[in-house]
């Protein structure tokens, strides 16, 4: 059976979203009106999205309901899991109970619902295109860090290998994975190896040791040089060549492909280099404006990446959902289009 996160788990700012701090104005104002009028029908709410996706933060969207809802052992849920795939239109969550009691948390929970969905969908997209290799998740630089727990919980769900922030890998109690920064070779006067060996004389063994390649945009002289001064301790090289420069090895190929930033050309200049000198080992990860549609095409073309590294593309898009009423007191009552449409995945929720 599947398990649904604690509601402990959550970390929610419980007495900011009861009183309506994060709520639309008007879901205040609705709560106010019908608790002033007396009047709190009994409702059935439907929640949906409109797209192929993969769903996440219905744990979050319950722990809300559960948790800041004025009676909140009255309500009756039911929903699908995180990490259900998700069909256009499909109701993956409905809420049963009194209206003036909940109305207030609708900003709240489709917001949730809205964002984990879009970071584990787009995460899943890189998996499946990644066609099992390892990817890491490092795109907290690209957004605000209050919400890095949440999106490396979703971005979990969407199959990634690894997270590059310990507020990402939160919720399962995981650890951090990252490189080196071009900050550190920069204070090492942009030597790739004196920063190397740094890392390797301070932090933990236990870490496999990455080298970044690209600062001076000689891929394979710095791959090389590194990797014969670290030979079997040293797990991989990390290309992340911006997109408006060429690698110096890449420029004898030019002609007919874009040649600008990490492309398949360079990632086999840096493989065909180190396997002539026996490092077969040394492992390649790319970064660095990668997309799914990105990684597919190093795929179709066998370029030898072992680890992808994917950041801002993760935010891309949008997934909406919306909550309509779709049952009043026990009657049919929905706005036109959006009659109730019930589902066999959805689950109670204790």
């Amino acid at each position: 059976m599947k398990q649904r996160l604690p509601f402990d788990q959550c970390n929610l700012p419980i007495d900011e979203i009861r009183r309506g701090y994060y709520s639309d104005s008007y879901f205040v104002r609705t709560k106010q009106i019908l608790e002033n009028d007396n009047y709190n029908p009994q409702v059935l709410m439907q929640v949906f999205q409109r797209q192929h996706s993969v769903l996440c933060g219905v744990d979050h969207a319950i722990a809300i309901l559960k948790t800041c809802a004025t009676h909140p052992e009255q309500l009756k849920i039911r929903a699908m899991f995180d990490g259900d795939r998700l069909n256009p239109w499909e109701t993956v969550m409905t809420i049963e109970g009194r209206l003036a009691d909940f109305v207030h948390l609708e900003t709240v929970y489709l917001g949730v619902l809205s964002r984990q969905t879009k970071i584990a969908t787009n995460v899943d997209r890189v998996v499946r295109a990644a066609a099992g290799k390892p990817v890491l998740f490092f795109p907290s630089r690209f957004d605000h860090y209050a919400v890095q727990a949440e999106d490396g919980y979703a971005a979990k769900i969407g199959g990634v290998t690894g997270v590059s922030t310990p507020a990402n890998a939160s919720y399962w109690n995981g650890q951090a994975m990252g490189t080196i920064p071009h900050a550190l070779i920069a204070a090492y006067n942009g030597d790739t190896l004196a920063a190397t060996e740094a890392f390797d004389r301070h932090i933990d063994p236990a870490i496999n040791r990455v080298a970044l390649v690209d600062f001076d945009n000689d891929c394979v002289r710095t791959a090389l040089e590194v990797a014969r001064k670290f030979g079997p301790r040293l797990y991989g090289v990390r290309l992340d060549t911006a997109d408006t420069l060429v690698d110096v090895s890449v420029l004898p190929y030019m002609g007919s492909f874009k040649p600008t930033g990490v492309c398949p050309r360079l990632v086999r200049n840096v493989r065909e280099a180190l396997d002539a000198e026996g490092f077969q080992h040394v492992r390649i990860m790319v970064s660095g404006g990668f997309t799914a549609e990105k990684i597919q095409a190093f795929e179709a073309e066998s370029t030898p990446v072992d680890v992808y590294a994917v950041g801002s593309s993760l935010f891309n898009d949008n997934v909406n959902y919306t909550a309509d009423i779709v049952s009043l007191e026990g009657r049919p009552c929905a706005k036109v289009g959006r009659q109730y449409r019930d589902n066999p995945r959805l689950y109670p929720v204790d």
